[in-house]
């Protein structure tokens, strides 16, 4: 049955994310809408801003990023308004 898989899956993932929480692992707060944080940031591309005040900033998020303490594991991968 298709429902027990998704289920089973689901509770596997909320359990690992737990487990990692535990140990300190957080998601990097969602950057849409800021000015791009190289600390945080990948910028992958970049895009027409529709509007000038979203030059500059982040338009979408292409990858979440995760940091562990102070360290980054994984930079938020985003795309910036040009």
């Amino acid at each position: 049955n298709k429902y027990d898989e998704n289920h089973g899956v689901s509770l596997i993932l909320k359990k690992m994310k737990s487990e990692m929480e535990k140990k300190g692992l957080v998601e990097i707060e969602n950057p849409i809408g800021k000015n791009l944080d190289t600390d945080f940031h990948e910028s992958i591309t970049s895009i027409p801003a529709k509007n000038k005040k979203d030059k500059g900033k982040v338009i979408d998020v292409i990858e979440k990023g995760y940091k562990m303490g102070n360290k980054i594991i994984r930079f938020t991968k985003v795309v910036i308004g040009k």
